[in-house]
């Protein structure tokens, strides 16, 4: 059997880069290997945003919508110094309107997410990759990898069911041109080539969970609207995702240590857990367990190289974050993209081949690990958790920042985030602001913003030197030029582009912020108006935290004030020995206020 691409894996990982590679290049034989027969359990249901760019682009997101999976907007968490149960959102719950389903990719549907039944839908993508044209082999499992040093030869197949001795009509090897291991945490391709793996959190979870039939939902909102449960109970959490309108997704997250010295069996631990948490335990009076208890290491890591002469590594068997975010499929997703359009350029043949497959190892491993980064910081503002000290000073010191906690806390908030996305500042596909909002939530202080402390902005590209990074995008990698100095990268493009620019030609922070929507406007960046303000604040926020500009005051010009609002943000402008300011929060409505009342009635303490 013979194919341009193989792939190890049919779960979404596997069918995303099937579907995408078809999709832009219709001429490519693509075969995807699948050990299971679908549909099959699987953890990791809970989605992010971001993902939804990339189902719409495999022409999906209308099948997966159709499947009625509730819609994710955000999550309702017990987490940090708080006894207290507080949202964070995508969009405020207030603002959901009551639609009707199954809805298309448009306004508020843009910005939200689902919570998936995996046995529906890794079955709906993969069915999905078989009708744009992939060659699916399920219940065909791979028996032995062939290579000669860090070449693959070929793969020999046996049938693992009835179902593989159909599909395999004989043939029992595959050639191909490119092979993917989307074997997930087996990583069967990834042992095979002898890569090791790197886990740079200490943290050693594990995860043991169940599926409950007829549970209460924590709450609704709209039409299929919900949030991701999570809930802190001391010795570890607990997730609740509603998967469907009887489905329930229920597991627990532990320490191996804590597992271990318990001396209990993994259903004891996970039915002492459900029925001490009040809440949970209240949620499932009615419910009935389906009882297909499962476990698993729950560790973070990243493999220590993503690709060889004719093969890359895409989905779990790359790297794995702790669950606490709800990146799995996320990452699993978005780097099987990028593995797309890595072998369509180098099918293209116009750009440099070692450029290209050394441009999607540095941005997917720098993403998972700003995933585990972020994770860790998670864990240590939780206050129902054993103090992890060091943890944020240990973060920012990978990023090549050398600082205490305290300040380290500072630095989370405020940048080290374009790695994740050129030209727009993320971390973990969380915003800056989103990032305060969880400090704020967490520990029960309002972060500061460091472009608060200033009113004049200046750049500061001292040490830095030019190099050109990949973007992804409309099936072809685009070049971008970046400014790099140490762990730190400033991307000439889009968001950051137009904010390079605006300091190139202005100072004073008003004018700055003017020139900067001006710039993003005249790139065609989408955006309401409050929005651009928004987005132009969080850019100046994150250039300030890596040092790529330098603040300062000068009479007579405007500051900028920030205070957090339940899940939202009110800003405005403030003058010297002036009380009353204009404020707009992100809804673009404009009030008038007192803004040292309004700083003193959310603040505590100073």
């Amino acid at each position: 059997m013979e194919c341009d691409v193989a792939i190890i894996g049919g779960g979404p990982a596997g069918t995303t880069l099937g579907t995408l590679l078809r999709k832009y290049n219709p001429a490519l034989s693509v075969t995807i290997v699948e050990r299971e027969v679908f549909p099959r359990d699987h953890i990791g249901e809970s989605q992010l945003p971001h993902l939804m760019h990339v189902l719409a682009e495999m022409g999906v997101w209308e099948k997966v919508e159709a499947a009625d999976f509730p819609v994710k907007v955000g999550g309702l968490y017990r987490w940090g110094s708080s006894d207290d149960l507080w949202a964070l959102d995508f969009i405020p719950g207030a603002k959901f309107d009551d639609e009707p389903r199954p809805a298309s990719y448009a306004g508020q549907r843009l910005f939200t997410a689902f919570q998936v039944d995996r046995a529906k839908y890794d079955k709906i993508l993969l069915d999905h990759a078989g009708e744009v044209g992939c060659k699916v082999l399920e219940g065909v499992k791979v028996q032995t990898i062939r290579k000669t040093g860090d070449r693959i030869d070929g793969l020999d197949l046996v049938a693992a069911s009835d179902h593989g001795v159909a599909a395999l009509c004989g043939e029992t090897e595959i050639k191909a041109r490119y092979y993917v291991d989307a074997s997930g945490n087996t990583g069967m391709m990834r042992r095979a080539m002898g890569v090791e793996v790197d886990s740079p959190s200490t943290l050693r979870n594990i995860a043991i969970w169940d599926y409950w039939q007829n549970a209460e939902w924590a709450e609704r909102i709209g039409v299929g609207g919900t949030r991701i449960l999570v809930l802190s109970i001391g010795w570890g959490w607990i997730w609740f995702i509603p998967l469907g309108p009887t489905r329930t997704s229920l597991g627990l997250v532990t320490s191996a240590e804590y597992f271990k010295q318990s001396g209990k069996k993994p259903e004891e631990l996970y039915m002492e857990a459900v029925n001490a948490e009040p809440t949970i335990a209240k949620l499932v009076t009615m419910a009935s367990r389906e009882n297909i208890l499962q476990a698993t290491r729950d560790w973070s890591f990243v493999a220590e190289r993503l690709y060889g002469e004719n093969w890359f590594l895409a989905g779990d068997s790359a790297g794995f974050a702790d669950p606490i975010l709800s990146a799995g499929l996320t990452l699993a997703q978005s780097g099987a993209r990028k593995i797309a359009y890595t072998i369509l350029e180098l099918e293209r043949a116009e750009l440099d081949p070692d450029w290209v497959k050394k441009e999607f190892d540095r941005s997917q491993r720098a993403q998972i690990r700003n995933h585990i980064n972020f994770a860790d910081y998670w864990y240590s503002a939780n206050g129902h958790f054993t103090e992890l000290k060091e943890y944020c000073a240990e973060i920012a010191r990978e990023a090549g920042i050398d600082l205490e906690p305290e300040e380290a806390f500072r630095w989370m908030g405020s940048g080290g985030f374009s790695k994740d996305k050129l030209g727009q500042a993320f971390a973990g596909t969380f915003t800056i602001g989103a990032i305060k909002l969880n400090i704020h939530q967490m520990s029960g202080r309002i972060p500061k913003w460091e472009v608060e402390g200033s009113n004049s902005f200046s750049l500061d590209l001292d040490g830095a030197t030019v190099a050109n990074l990949a973007h992804y995008e409309s099936g072809k990698i685009t070049s971008v030029p970046c400014y790099v100095r140490g762990a730190h990268i400033l991307p000439n493009y889009e968001a950051f582009g137009a904010m390079l620019t605006a300091l190139e030609h202005e100072s004073e922070l008003q004018l700055v912020m003017e020139r900067y929507i001006y710039e993003v406007k005249k790139r065609g960046l989408r955006a309401n108006v409050g929005a651009y303000f928004w987005t132009g604040l969080e850019t100046l926020e994150a250039m300030l935290g890596e040092g790529w500009v330098k603040g300062s005051n000068v009479p007579d010009a405007k500051w900028i004030g920030i205070a957090p609002k339940a899940s939202n943000f009110l800003f405005g402008w403030r003058e010297e020995g002036v009380g009353l300011v204009s404020v707009n929060d992100l809804s673009g409505q404009n009030v008038v206020l007192d803004w040292d009342s309004y700083l003193s009635a959310v603040t505590p303490g100073p």
